[in-house]
């Protein structure tokens, strides 16, 4: 569970809640369907419209990375691919086939048979490296999706807020109604750049970290496949895979 998350969440509720009371505006003023249909709502439409649906599921998939992120174990991981090395050193790369039987990860899977198959080093790392950036390149475009919610979300608060005062505007001949037609208007305006601010931007920008330092452990794991490939002295695997861990 990733505490800050939780807690940016939590402030930031606590921001505009107690910060409208505060400035006297009172929490009722925070609550308007109109507001909600024409930016959450809106800002959806606008998602749906710009982002293919494959790019939208890995939205959805992604998206809980920002509570819990994946397993980041990289000194766990260099342990089991010294262990590898030993093993290949003393029964040949061939005893490391029971090992991908057992190996839950399919990319350190698909590493792990292209040592056992005996491929060339580079052969190894073109591989690899394709499915990293494919995947990166998946992963990013889905974290964009929040972003573009981002920048739709404030343009569409300004859209509900003119929509507002275009409503106080045919009701200039009673003035008991200006006070709040004018602060109903606002309250689209708020909607558009707290969830830009405080919940799509922020979501966008943790998933690209998560994305990275997944693409770093992968290359880590790279690095220790040609390793073993190429039969390196367990020592120095681990002496070169701990730089990851920076």
């Amino acid at each position: 569970m990733d505490i800050l998350s939780v807690i940016g969440l939590i402030l930031a509720a606590c921001a505009l809640l107690i910060g409208a009371v505060l400035k006297g505006a009172g929490l009722a003023s925070l609550l308007s369907s109109a507001a909600f249909m024409i930016v959450v709502v809106g800002t959806v439409a606008a998602i749906c419209i710009q982002t293919p649906l494959a790019v939208m599921k890995d939205a959805g998939r992604i998206l809980p990375w920002v509570f819990r992120p994946p397993a980041n174990r990289r000194g766990e991981l260099i342990k089991r691919m010294v262990d590898w090395s030993n093993t290949a050193r003393k029964q040949g790369l061939l005893g490391l086939e029971p090992i991908i039987e057992r190996e839950s990860d399919p990319f350190v899977r698909k590493g792990l048979q292209l040592v056992v198959d005996g491929s060339e080093p580079e052969v190894i790392r073109s591989i690899l490296e394709v499915e990293i950036g494919v995947r990166e390149q998946s992963d990013l475009r889905a974290a964009k999706v929040f972003e573009g919610m981002g920048v739709y979300a404030p343009t569409l608060g300004i859209i509900g807020a003119v929509l507002g005062l275009m409503a106080v505007l045919q009701n200039l001949a009673d003035p008991s109604k200006l006070g709040q037609g004018i602060a109903a208007a606002f309250t689209a305006t708020i909607y558009g750049i707290g969830l830009a601010n405080l919940f799509f931007l922020p979501v966008a920008s943790k998933l690209k970290v998560a994305i990275a330092r997944q693409t770093e452990s992968r290359e880590m794991v790279i690095e220790g496949m040609i390793s073993i490939a190429q039969g390196e002295n367990p020592r120095s695997i681990e002496s070169k895979l701990q730089g990851y861990l920076h």
